[in-house]
């Protein structure tokens, strides 16, 4: 189906009139599908159909912000005394500041002197929508990486316009991993408000594997043999499927050896126990390669921090008390939201303490949240995994401007 102006007219009409008299999340649908066909008898749409439209017609710019404002003001006609009772500057094409019939929040108004034109409210809830829709299923390391953006007035407004959209999405979230998830799209969507720059890529970058390529090999080998020794003590037992013959001929492919001669058990019995044996000599590699390689970053770590490693080798103590209840209030998630610094590294999900303390909203559901979690004792791991990134720093060699005596390093342990 084509749409032409005016039926577009009419579904950003129906749009405005609904968002007016509901101010929830997804209910106004309903209501906006049935203003529409009031407009328009004679089309047959879907509820999800007109959303998606509208929501394109908002985001393609294909009406100007005089001609939306002339349509909100058709839609709801008491929205007219409202947006001029409050705005004491004149009307502009590029700098205006318009009010929200639904909640009477004003629009962000462009104060800065780089002239980028304001977003209007539905556009950013439109934009906020998305950006959580997005990011609502999206891994962790798949999520972009979001940038510092500058500490401006135009830039706080857009965080604050944004503060009172997010109650809904809070209120009905479940987890703490939802809340995480609605608070990093409701990032993205101020990031794509302003015109802040968005790697096209994912977070996702070649990270160095916890484990080492050596021991990957060595255990894969390991996998595959006690799987091989399966197949066989199966067939060694009556087992003929197919599948298991297949693999047993795979076993003894360049031998000898059939698997219908008299003596296939005995053959069977000591091609078990050598890949046995081989297994038992991979584990004795695995655990000479992982002590020494524990001894090697013990003394690298003697030489850069001793107290450090003296505190890992002692034995923690077990402390048999109980812990005295704890409760986590608003105002403890707003101080330690405060005291934390704005563009620290941030942790799995991406989400810096910025947007923490630009969402106030979400102080109170998070105290909630976490105190359920520290009763249940079940925190999810995404918030006790971190990432390590390792820095090469480098020595300074010693010429005749620098007289001062190089470092002298203590002996490695020995072992």
């Amino acid at each position: 189906m084509r749409w032409s102006k005016s039926m577009n007219e009419n579904a950003l009409r129906a749009y405005f009139r609904a968002k007016g008299e509901e101010t929830g999340c997804l209910a106004y649908r309903a209501r906006m599908h049935r203003f529409f066909a009031e407009l328009e008898p004679s089309l047959s749409v879907t509820e999800q159909n007109l959303a998606e439209r509208v929501r394109y017609i908002l985001r393609s710019n294909i009406f100007g912000d005089a001609e939306l404002e002339r349509l909100r003001r058709e839609a709801i006609p008491s929205s007219n005394g409202i947006a001029t009772a409050g705005n004491a500057a004149p009307l502009d094409a590029q700098q205006t500041a318009y009010v929200d019939a639904a909640v009477n929040i004003p629009f962000v108004a462009n104060s800065d002197d780089d002239g980028i034109v304001s977003y209007e409210l539905e556009k950013m809830r439109s934009i906020l929508e998305e950006s959580k829709l997005e990011t609502r299923s999206m891994p962790l390391e798949n999520r972009p990486r979001l940038p510092r953006i500058p500490l401006s007035k135009r830039n706080r407004a857009v965080v604050r316009a944004l503060n009172p959209m997010l109650v809904t999405y809070l209120e009905a979230s479940r987890d703490l991993c939802e809340t995480d998830s609605i608070l990093f799209g409701a990032a993205l969507a101020v990031c794509r408000i302003i015109g802040a720059k968005l790697p096209v890529a994912g977070r996702a970058t070649q990270k160095s594997s916890a484990i080492p390529a050596w021991r990957k090999r060595i255990e894969d080998r390991v996998a595959k043999a006690r799987a091989l020794i399966g197949r066989l003590t199966s067939f060694r037992s009556d087992n003929n499927r197919p599948r298991i013959m297949r693999t047993v001929r795979m076993a003894f492919a360049w031998t000898n050896i059939s698997l219908f001669q008299p003596d296939i058990t005995q053959k069977l019995t000591e091609r078990i126990d050598d890949l046995k044996q081989k297994i038992a000599a991979w584990g004795k590699r695995i655990r000479r390669f992982s002590e020494r390689s524990r001894r090697f970053n013990q003394n690298r770590l003697f030489q850069s921090d001793q107290k450090r490693l003296y505190k890992s080798l002692e034995r923690p103590e077990v402390c048999g008390a109980p812990m005295d209840p704890v409760t986590i209030t608003p105002e403890d998630v707003a101080e330690a939201v405060r005291r934390a610094p704005n563009w620290k590294s941030p942790g799995l999900d991406g989400l810096h303490h910025y947007w923490l303390k630009g969402f106030v909203v979400c102080h109170a559901v998070l105290a909630r949240q976490f105190q359920e979690a520290l009763d249940q004792k079940s925190l999810p791991s995404l918030f006790t995994t971190g990432s390590l990134i390792w820095f090469l720093k480098i020595r300074i060699p010693q010429t005749r401007a620098n007289t001062a005596p190089s470092r002298v390093y203590p002996p490695y342990i020995r072992h």
